[in-house]
This record gives structure tokens, C-alpha cells and sequence, in this order.
């Protein structure tokens, strides 16, 4: 296991020595491994000091809406590694294991942290060079192939959407060519290279209008991330490899990681796209945004077992799963069942080398998946394959929230807007790429249309300011009731959320249903458009009786109408 801190000298601190980590096979509870300490400061580390930015600034956008004091927390020690302050819990690149803790708690004991001395990012930028040269133990576990260019201009397009400073937007302009921003044509994106998500955010910013005069170079970022995507489903110059069944192949050694990852940014593609009502061209003809949505869904059917093994590789997942997982506290029995202590080697000769299933199953774990053909052996040995790792999960959560969002695209460029998803994706799209095996987060996810209780028929319609309900007459067997749920300002503009129940009070089985919804001017989730009405959301083919349906909907203006145009009972 590897921890990182700053100290109050300002320096960066890794912990942790991979070589000791594997030596030994125990259950966490068991571990005396010594724990080596290394630092970049003022030894340089530019992809660490970059990367550690641009998470801090990532999380900061998670918490402005929740707990706003802790967000501008985060955004200031994304800028600043104070001279002053001990900061606990901030994960940075680092060979072996890693223990995460985001919780970023400052010792107020210590001077005000008004004016912080050090600046992460101007410490990555000024004294240039890799982590790995300076921590040389991690060569071996985590070496830093691409340099350190692309997390530099990962943290300063990070610390632009966090905090809309035009300084980290000229910055990304200025240095795209020098960097390898506008050059690298990619068909991966992983912990070690990240030029493909940078290319697809400031594609982003362009599609936003906020390029200004650096217009020129941000359309090179831009047909860079066309670039990467036209690679994915195949339709580009040279295009990603693929297994027999159809699954993305990068290498034999936890594959799984390039997998989930190229979805993520795919489908955040895709949304950006939709967004913008636009399309792109490849090489070999046209691509919709939803294109890109159904390359990431079949990857992820892939993984889950629609494959030519119909293998889940999702450890608990379905019936046919690893069992023999390269995870020590999955490999060992429980300290509960028994209480004595595995020594360092005796872990290797009596738990690591059995030919038994697991006694403890790693339930969600996402392993290192098949070969290029296809084929999967399920040993304990085999850490090439049967290994998980965070960096495999951490993309797959935000495409499974968007997924469970259904076809109808997300607005990714309204500004001021942050759905959940939108919430999840930048979490997800920073934190899983910081060379993290082993990352403790809790997340909440609320898909934006599910099938909840039927309403309490006590609550009264009411017209409020900003707050609407309306509900059909009495003979009507279906109702919808209507409300402001939140709302928030943008540079001068307020935004609000609304939320539509639509009910079914019959004793039947309402189908074909279809909305009209007029005066709507911001975009909705949970509903599938059909020309000028709206129905069922695609996973959605009936409502039964005494059952709701949700979805909601984001605009400047007052409540849509909301009304029924058609329907069948059965």
C-alpha cells in the first residue's frame, strides 16, 4: 500500500515501496511491511504535482453545490501547497497500492491559510520533469511512459472548468503545439496517457464559445479527440484493436482499464456532441452521437458477460465470475473467522498458491479481462488477467450513470448545470487516472427516471412562485404534478430543476403513453422524444397500475406545460 502527503515544509510525500508491498501476501489487518517515504520537492515531479491538481480542482466542482466552504477549500490547494498547513490524504501518483482518503483536512491549528507560498501547478510547471525520475522505486510499478506534458495541460484545463480563470485557459492555448496537446493522435487514454481527455475537455470549452483567440488551436485539440473517437468504433485512419467477440485490446496486462476508460470519454463525447446538435466526420463516413453511446453500451455488455465465454468479468456479477481473484484480502479468510496471524510469506504458501475458490468474494471488483482472442484464464497466478484495480471501476461508474440515463442526451454545455451525472463524470474522469489501485469513495447515484410509489393523494395542487404542481382532473386516470426542486445562479442568470410525477391512478396498465411539453427551454432526462411529443423512456415499455414515472427537466424560465396527449389502457 502506498500513502502520499504534503508536509508543512511543502513537499510531496509518497509512502510506500512496491517491491517490499509484494513481497509480502497478507491480509491488510496482518501488514507490518515497513513504509519508505520519498518526496519531489524540490526534486521535480510535474505529472504528480499536475495531477494532483487537476483532482483537487475535479473534486472542488463535486462539492459546490453540497458544501461550498470545503469545495473552495479544494480549489485553493489545487492552486496552493501551503507552507503552513498540513494537509492530510491527498492522493498522488505513486507506485504499489495506494490508501485514498479525499477528505483534505487542514490543520487549523496552524497560521491562516489566506496566503498559501507554494502553487502545485506553478511547482509542476517550473520545475519540470517526471515523478518516476525522482521516486525511482516507481519505475518499476507505475513508470511514467508519456512524460509530463500531458498532465500539465490536463491540470490547467481541470483548474479552467473549476474555476473559469482565463489564465488556464491561455495556458492551454499558448503551449497545445509545444506541449503534444494538438499533436498526439491517441487511441488509448489511461493513468499514464492523458492527452485524449484533455483534447475531448477543451473540445469542450471550443463547443462553449470560450476559445477567443485561441480558436486556431483548440480546433486542433478538437479533431485530435475526433480523432480518438473515430479510433473507437472503427471507422478512423488506424483504429483501436479488438478481440473475435469486440472488445477494445490494448495489452494483456489489465486491459480492462483502457476499456472503461476510452467508454467514458466516448460517451461524455457523445453528450458533448448532442449538446451541441452536431455530428463529426471519420474517415470512413459520418457518426451520430449516439453512435458513441452504443459503442460504450457494448463494451460494457462485454465486460458484463455478453461475451463469446459469457463470462461477467465483474467479480459477484451474474453466475459465471472470477473465482480465483489476485487480491489479498479476497484470497484470505476473514480475520473474523479466524483470527490468527498470516505471516509475511506463509500468506504465498498457504492462501496465495490454493486451487480453491475465494472465501471472500470482492463483489463489483472489475479484473484485467480476457486476451486478444478472447480467451481468460481464471487463476489466482494469473495477476494479468484476474487482477482488479480501481482504475478499471472508476470510469465504469459514470458509464453506467449515464447509461442508466437512457438515449436522450445530457446537456454537458449549459452553463451553471450539475446533474448528478455531471457530478459523478468529473469525479470519475480525474480521480481514476492518478495511477489510484485503490480509491474509498461513496457515491449516490439518482437516475433521472425510475418507477417510484404512487404520490400521497393529500397533497393539494398548488401555483407558487417558481414552484409549480397541476394535476388532471378526477376522471382523468393519469395525473402529473409538477415542481421547482432547486435552483441556482450563473453569472447573473438563475437556473431551476424541475420535477414531472406522472402517475397512473387506474387499476390498468397505462402504455403508448405520449406528453406534449411546450415553453421547455433547457434539457430533460427520462423521457425518449418522438417528434413533437414525448413517451416512455427506452428501458421503460408500460406504466402499471398505481405506479409514477419522474423526469426532470432544467431551464431559466417557469415551469413547462406539462400535459397528456395520448394514451392506451390494457
Amino acid at each position: 500500500m502506498t500513502e502520499i502527503m504534503i508536509y508543512s515544509s511543502g513537499s510531496l510525500f509518497c509512502v510506500g515501496d512496491g517491491n517490499s508491498d509484494h513481497y509480502c501476501w497478507q491480509r491488510p489487518e496482518d501488514m507490518t511491511t515497513d513504509r519508505h517515504a520519498y518526496k519531489i520537492d524540490p526534486n521535480p515531479g510535474s505529472d504528480l504535482a499536475g495531477e494532483t491538481a487537476a483532482a483537487m480542482a475535479a473534486a472542488s466542482i463535486v462539492f459546490r453545490r453540497s458544501n461550498p466552504a470545503y469545495s473552495s477549500e479544494l480549489l485553493r490547494h489545487a492552486y496552493q501547497c501551503s507552507a503552513h498547513n498540513l494537509i492530510h490524504g491527498i492522493t498522488l501518483t505513486c507506485p504499489s497500492r495506494v490508501i485514498v482518503i479525499m477528505t483534505v483536512q487542514i490543520n487549523r491549528t496552524s497560521r491562516s491559510y489566506s496566503f498559501l507560498t507554494r502553487q502545485l501547478f506553478e511547482f509542476a510547471d517550473k520545475y519540470r520533469g517526471k515523478y518516476d525520475s525522482s521516486i525511482t522505486v516507481a519505475q518499476k510499478y507505475y513508470r511514467s511512459v508519456s512524460g509530463y506534458n500531458d498532465e500539465l495541460l490536463w491540470a490547467a484545463a481541470w483548474l479552467y472548468q473549476a474555476s473559469n480563470n482565463q489564465h488556464y485557459l491561455n495556458y492551454l492555448g499558448n503551449n497545445g503545439d509545444s506541449m503534444g496537446g494538438t499533436g498526439w493522435a491517441m487511441t488509448e487514454f489511461g493513468w499514464d496517457v492523458k492527452y485524449a481527455g484533455v483534447q475531448t475537455l477543451v473540445a469542450k470549452f471550443l463547443m462553449q464559445g470560450k476559445a477567443g483567440l485561441h480558436a486556431p488551436v483548440f480546433e486542433r485539440y478538437h479533431e485530435k479527440a475526433e480523432y480518438f473517437m473515430c479510433s473507437l468504433i472503427g471507422k478512423g485512419s488506424r483504429n483501436v484493436q479488438k478481440t473475435p467477440g469486440g472488445l477494445i485490446f490494448r495489452q494483456r496486462w489489465n486491459n480492462m482499464q483502457f476499456v472503461t476508460s476510452a467508454s467514458f470519454l466516448a460517451i461524455v463525447y457523445s453528450d458533448y456532441l448532442t449538446s451541441s446538435s452536431g455530428s463529426f466526420k471519420c474517415a470512413a463516413g459520418n457518426v451520430a452521437p449516439s453512435e458513441l453511446l452504443s459503442f460504450a453500451k457494448s463494451q460494457v455488455d462485454y465486460l458484463l458477460g455478453d461475451n463469446p465465454r459469457a463470462t461477467s468479468y465483474m467479480v459477484g456479477y451474474g453466475n459465471n465470475y472470477p473465482r480465483q481473484v489476485h487480491h489479498r484480502g479476497s484470497s484470505i479468510v476473514s480475520i473474523k473467522v479466524d483470527p490468527k496471524f498470516v505471516a509475511c510469506r506463509q500468506g504465498y504458501a498457504t492462501w496465495y498458491s490454493r486451487k480453491a475458490n475465494d472465501p471472500n468474494v470482492l463483489t463489483g471488483a472489475l479484473v484485467g479481462g480476457p486476451d486478444a482472442y478472447d480467451n481468460f484464464a481464471d487463476e489466482r497466478e494469473n495477476y494479468e488477467q484476474t487482477e482488479p484495480a480501481t482504475y478499471n471501476n472508476a470510469p465504469l461508474l459514470g458509464i453506467l450513470a449515464r447509461l442508466g440515463g437512457g438515449h436522450g442526451g445530457y446537456n454537458q454545455l449549459l452553463p451553471g448545470m450539475y446533474s448528478l451525472y455531471t457530478h459523478l463524470s468529473r469525479m470519475v474522469l480525474t480521480f481514476s487516472f492518478t495511477r489510484i489501485p485503490s480509491i474509498r469513495m461513496i457515491m449516490i447515484l439518482a437516475f433521472p427516471a425510475v418507477v417510484v410509489p404512487a404520490p400521497n393523494p393529500a397533497i393539494k395542487c398548488q401555483d407558487l412562485t417558481r414552484e409549480f404542481c397541476f394535476t388532471a382532473s378526477s376522471s382523468s386516470p393519469i395525473t402529473i404534478e409538477q415542481k421547482m426542486t432547486t435552483s441556482w445562479n450563473d453569472k447573473g442568470k438563475t437556473y431551476y430543476r424541475y420535477s414531472i410525477v406522472v402517475t397512473n391512478k387506474s387499476n390498468k396498465t397505462v402504455k403508448d403513453l405520449k406528453l406534449s411539453i411546450s415553453k421547455l427551454y433547457g434539457p430533460l432526462w427520462g423521457l425518449t422524444k418522438s417528434g413533437n411529443s414525448y413517451g416512455f423512456p427506452t428501458w421503460l415499455s408500460a406504466l402499471p397500475a398505481g405506479k409514477s414515472l419522474e423526469f426532470v427537466y432544467i431551464h431559466s424560465a417557469s415551469p413547462a406545460d406539462v400535459s397528456v396527449s395520448s394514451y392506451n389502457l390494457a
